[in-house]
């Protein structure tokens, strides 16, 4: 039976993958910084036995140097899409994908699995992109059979995408879009990419980065106006010039969790989509199933007036 050490565990990505892995007989420990806040949660994702938490923070190698001996495989999910205190893009995207991959390659794991994102190869101008770039860089160069994982959008109940934006949709009279809503994402159900990251755990692959994309191209636009039709609502879709958007992510950046950064803002102009350069989850048979407006319409009720028994449609 193999053993599985993940990073990440506790999160949107995370939590599914559990859930599968146990399903499916592999033992596994999620390392998390607050086994309390986020330990019960994860007990219930697996039978009694398969699943061992351990409380650690991530940089703290003298601990986790201890899981790699009792590891076949390690799974890093961990990311950050704005940088707060010591969290640093730099950190989290580079210098800890580098730890583990070089723990990886001392412990003689059988494969390193690390969730990056599509595009950073491109984004020259994001600090979250050469952040993320850097660490795939510094994953191969210590561990040259990692299989790195860049998926577009990943969108699910418990996500902070769609969530917030239908939130963000119900309560404001408009809302501003940038580049004229023009950037294209290829949005992947985060049950698509538990299912990609399984597959390349159970199957022998042989490539480095694998693209993770959804079934349909969908502009900024128009996800958008699929979310105000899921939550039956008529909002203006206002595109703002770009030194006024700029102005609104400085003021952004000055909340706790910010709705908007100016690094986010320059990787949007960005698509984020398959490149074609390199294999996707359909090349290698893992097609994703879940179009974005039907799994959508499943949870968007709680943003519905009358909820779940809502009759009041978009038109």
């Amino acid at each position: 039976m193999k053993k599985i050490l993940i990073f990440g565990g506790t999160g949107q990505v995370g939590t599914h993958l559990v859930r599968l892995l146990t399903k499916n007989n592999y033992r596994v420990t999620v390392v998390t910084r607050n086994i309390h806040k986020k330990g019960h949660k994860m007990k219930i994702m697996g039978n009694a036995g398969y699943i061992n938490l351990v409380e650690a923070k991530i940089f703290d190698e003298k601990k986790i140097r201890k899981l790699f001996s009792d590891a076949d495989i390690c799974i890093n999910l961990i990311g950050i899409l704005f940088e707060k205190g010591a969290n640093s893009f730099k950190n989290i995207h580079t210098a800890f994908p580098s730890l583990l991959a070089k723990l990886c390659k001392e412990y003689k794991l059988q494969h390193f699995i690390h969730l990056s994102a599509l595009g950073v190869n491109k984004a020259t101008d994001s600090d979250y992109a050469k952040s993320k770039f850097n660490g795939e860089l510094e994953i191969l160069k210590n561990f040259p059979r990692a299989i790195i994982l860049r998926p577009s959008i990943i969108f699910s109940r418990s996500d902070g995408f769609t969530t917030l934006f239908m939130t963000l949709l119900n309560n404001l009279p408009f809302f501003p879009i940038y580049y004229n809503g023009k950037t294209k994402f290829m949005p992947i159900h985060c049950s698509d990419l538990v299912e990609v990251i399984y597959y390349t755990v159970s199957k022998n692959i042989d490539l480095n980065i694998i693209e993770c994309v959804g079934p349909e191209v969908l502009t900024f636009k128009e996800i958008l106006e699929k979310l105000l039709k899921s939550i039956n609502k008529k909002r203006i879709l206002l595109p703002l010039p770009l030194f006024f958007a700029n102005f609104l992510a400085k003021i952004f950046e000055l909340m706790p969790s910010p709705l908007l950064t100016q690094d986010q803002l320059r990787l949007l102009k960005y698509d984020n989509i398959s490149s074609g350069q390199y294999k996707t989850n359909f090349d290698i048979g893992v097609p994703s199933i879940r179009p974005f407006d039907q799994e959508v319409e499943k949870y968007s009720f709680m943003w519905k007036e009358g909820g779940q028994y809502s009759t009041k449609k978009y038109n």
